[in-house]
């Protein structure tokens, strides 16, 4: 099959001669027809990868085969389906920018008819990624099927990342009053989203102006960007009493009334994840019930129409160009869109 290998040096290359990978426990076998580009993406390439690795994490595309001991019932040949997986990190997993890949059949979503295979592929890993941080820590926050009767704010820093769009609407749908951040040309969209107020993240006095908004009463935040910039800013953000931090990359924070909490969406999948001696998760239960449950929510709200995907920036050539697309993606030169690709543009 044709699919995008590391070459060891940062650099990918588009091979042919892959082999199509074989379904395990628990596992399908899914014919991508469209993969879309995250950050982990780019960044992994420069973590001391070996060759012949296959990239990508997000897909949607139709369940072509199904390994053992997947539950009768729980998915079918020729359904369709989207999610995210551990592409990148060794050939047991191959990744989706390739024409087919693996996938765990319980950590999947389903999308109707009417929506595309590409705005499809946007809502793996951002989408579970949201859906972990507001409902699988130690403070988990209202549901859309049981919304808040009584709205408190959430501060959604990055609100016109990835993460920050479903982390926008998830929240909304479950009664939250929704404060964000985001660059002036993005305002109109966080607000279409639902948050209830935007604010400027380069304002100087971005944090003073959250904290008056919110009657110095915030104690719910979750950081979609993690640097140790950005987790000063939502910490002074938060009110007198303190509060909570989510956050999609581990960093600190210094107030002792405030607690910071560092989300891996990777333990979703039910597998051994081992990035290095610091972060080794083993298979978490309740992880993997959670990731099927998420899958479900998400699902639901797609039938009925209450979750948007990801503006798409739709590249030509399926895969035919990935390493400049990665190159323009690590630049800084994406904002509020999802690169995607059409496996079957690949010439």
């Amino acid at each position: 099959m044709k699919a995008i290998v590391t070459l060891g040096n940062t650099k990918v290359a588009l091979k042919s001669d892959v082999p199509v990978p074989k379904p395990g426990p628990g596992q399908i076998l899914v014919k991508v027809i469209a993969a879309a580009q995250n950050p982990p993406d780019c960044f992994s390439l420069h973590q001391n990868v070996t060759t012949g690795l296959v990239i990508g994490l997000d897909y949607a595309g139709i369940v072509v085969d199904i390994g053992p001991d997947v539950p009768t019932g729980q998915r079918h040949v020729g359904e369709r389906v989207a999610g995210f997986i551990n592409g990148g990190r060794t050939k047991k997993w191959t990744g989706t920018f390739a024409e087919y890949c693996l996938a765990e059949a319980h950590l999947v979503l389903n999308f109707p008819e009417s929506m595309s295979f590409e705005d499809a592929s946007s809502l793996g890993l951002a989408g579970f990624t949201a859906c972990q941080l507001l409902w699988l820590n130690h403070r988990a926050l209202p549901t859309p099927d049981a919304p808040t009767q009584k709205p408190f704010p959430l501060l959604v820093w990055g609100g016109a990342s990835s993460v920050g769009q479903y982390t926008i609407q998830l929240a909304k749908l479950s009664g939250l009053t929704v404060i964000a951040t985001a660059s002036p040309k993005n305002f109109d969209l966080v607000k279409s989203l639902g948050a209830d107020a935007v604010f400027d993240y380069r304002d100087p006095g971005v944090s003073s102006k959250i904290k008056e908004f919110t009657s110095d009463e915030l104690s719910e935040a979750i950081d979609c960007v993690s640097t140790k910039d950005t987790i000063v800013q939502v910490e002074q953000s938060l009110g007198k009493n303190g509060g909570h931090i989510a956050t999609v990359m581990p960093v600190s924070v210094t107030r002792p009334d405030v607690t910071c909490e560092f989300m891996l969406v990777y333990t979703l999948l039910g597998r051994v994840i081992d990035f290095g001696p610091a972060y080794q998760y083993p298979v978490i239960p309740k992880h993997v019930h959670a990731g099927q449950r998420f899958g479900k929510t998400m699902s639901e709200l797609l039938v009925a129409g209450n979750l948007r995907p990801n503006p798409l920036k739709i590249v030509p050539n399926g895969l035919t160009d990935v390493q400049q697309w990665i190159e323009y993606h690590e630049q800084g030169k994406l904002s509020a869109e999802k690169i995607v690709y059409r496996i079957s543009g690949t010439p």
